[in-house]
């Protein structure tokens, strides 16, 4: 290795394209987001070797990495400008504002492609981090597998915007979600409920998108606006002060962590109740917005079981009970409502079917309860999930029947098997028995059996989505009371309901959407 070679960097390497000569080195160099104090010494000792310094900018010409980098760089240094052609989406390229990029990007790696061919070493520019968000991983994907590679890496907006705010990102359990803000109204707005806490990154024009997005997520108390970190201009503030006519792309909405808030939120101007389901099982089931309702709220009060489904959170406080005092729940829920507390109800499945919903909404058309705000949140349902495991079975009409006779009569459960299965409606069939209730799902079976033929399809679904999941499929005729528990729920087919087995050996249970004509 020569000396000229060593001051460079430049390692004694062959290619299998060219093995009688060395390449140069490739570099993507993360410059940090601004203060050219923030670049580290990796990060320099690099530029001051390359031979040659690449870096983009848009057509004007004026690039922030190189001014961030303009210090280290050497009068012989040579300078490759990648100018994109577009930073709109506005242009009459024949593939569209993608086909222009594309082109741009493979006319750009083939200039350096060429410096690394010659031997020189090459330093592309980047700022913040080189693959995160950065225009130097286009560079890499079309390089990297072809010549020496290392990426530098850099000090990101993200830490800088946190460390501009003196607030914490994240602390102990808590998620940081990353989003740009070029996502769409729905995806931001779910994304940002779900979430602990959220950086939302490339804003200017998406400025107006984002704020709804915080708005209707909830989040717009909480949210700070970054401008600028670490650059001259550098401005912070709250997120709902800020003029959109104001906001350039350097810039980022960042919604901390709640656990270590250097301030508390905002007190809320009258406490409401949100009933949330949870689904059948674990969060796999748990939908954005109750994920969002869960985290903001600063009591939580449900079936003790159903609770320790939810992460515990500093600060909140949990109110658990027995299964079966659902109107003391939901009047503790309302009564802490009503002294301006944050209250989510947890319930499992969907809180509308056959659990917490109605308790709460029966309590709250009484008074002193009717002028507590109440929301109830959708969640996925124990028929639904076992459906879904099970293949389609519910793909046609069917009734929704609780064989529990705690609430309502026999005879009125019976008066509804009886006409749920003479109109030849697929069944699910919740509460179906107990270690002391079994009599039922005979008495069942029995009714069934005067409208549906002995085979028809019985699916027994047990814990779907926990850790005791079970799923079987009996004939009518042979469901056997023994194998049903108050975890499990039946889905009983209807009389064109198909249990087909597949080439794979499993079974699939389904319901066609035609129906024959009479």
């Amino acid at each position: 290795m020569s000396e000229q070679q060593a001051h460079n960097g430049v390692p004694e390497q062959q290619t299998a394209q060219h093995p009688e000569r060395s390449t140069g080195r490739l570099y993507g160099v993360g410059l940090g987001p601004g203060d050219p104090s923030l670049m580290t010494v990796r990060a320099v000792e690099v530029i001051a070797r390359a031979d040659v310094v690449a870096y983009h900018s848009a057509r004007h010409g004026r690039s922030i990495a190189r001014s961030i980098a303009a210090q280290h760089l050497r009068p012989d240094h040579i300078e490759e400008a990648l100018v994109y052609p577009v930073t709109t989406e506005s242009t009459d390229h024949p593939g569209g504002y993608r086909g222009a990029l594309d082109e741009f990007y493979e006319s750009a790696a083939a200039r350096l492609a060429a410096h690394l061919d010659a031997g020189r070493t090459v330093a592309v520019l980047s700022e913040g981090d080189p693959l995160f968000y950065g225009s130097y991983q286009h560079m890499h994907k079309r390089l990297a597998d072809r010549y020496p590679t290392e990426v530098i890496p850099g000090v990101t907006s993200i830490s800088a915007a946190a460390a501009r705010l003196g607030t914490p990102l994240a602390e102990a359990d808590e998620v940081l979600t990353i989003l740009p803000g070029t996502l769409p109204e729905e995806e931001l707005t779910a994304r940002l409920a779900a979430t602990d806490s959220a950086v939302v990154m490339k804003l200017g024009r998406t400025f107006p998108t984002v704020r709804r997005a915080m708005e209707r997520s909830g989040r717009i108390a909480e949210a700070r606006y970054v401008e600028r970190a670490t650059m001259p201009g550098e401005r912070t503030d709250r997120l709902s002060a800020i003029d959109a006519d104001t906001v350039p792309y350097f810039s980022v909405a960042v919604v901390p962590s709640r656990i270590a808030a250097t301030e508390p939120p905002p007190p809320a101007e009258r406490g409401e109740v949100v009933v949330v389901g949870t689904g059948p099982a674990g969060p796999l089931w748990l939908t954005p917005e109750s994920r969002g309702a869960l985290a903001a709220a600063e009591d939580l009060v449900g079936y003790t079981t159903y609770l320790d489904r939810v992460p515990i959170r500093p600060g909140q406080r949990r109110h658990g009970s027995d299964n079966k005092v659902e109107s003391e729940r939901a009047e503790l829920a309302l009564d802490l409502a009503r002294r301006g507390r944050r209250v989510a109800v947890v319930s499992g499945g969907d809180p509308g079917i056959f659990a917490m919903a109605t308790a709460v909404l029966e309590v709250a058309s009484q008074d002193p309860y009717r002028s507590v705000p109440v929301r109830v949140l959708p969640g996925v349902t124990a028929a639904n999930a076992a459906a879904a495991r099970a293949g389609a079975p519910l793909g046609h009409d069917y009734a929704v029947i609780s064989l529990s006779d705690r609430l309502k009569p026999w005879d009125v459960i019976a008066t509804r098997l009886h006409a749920a299965a003479s109109a030849d409606l697929a069944l699910a069939l919740y509460n179906p028995g107990s270690r002391s209730r079994k009599w039922q799902v005979a008495k069942a079976r029995e009714l069934l059996l005067e409208h549906r033929a002995p085979d028809t399809p019985v699916i027994l679904a047990r814990d779907i989505g926990g850790p005791e999941e079970s799923l079987r499929t009996v004939p009518l005729a042979d469901l056997d009371p023994d194998q049903v528990d108050m975890r499990t729920i039946l889905l009983v087919g209807s009389s064109q309901t198909q249990a087909v087995r597949r080439d794979d050996g499993t079974q699939t249970v389904w319901t066609p959407r035609r129906y024959p004509e009479a």
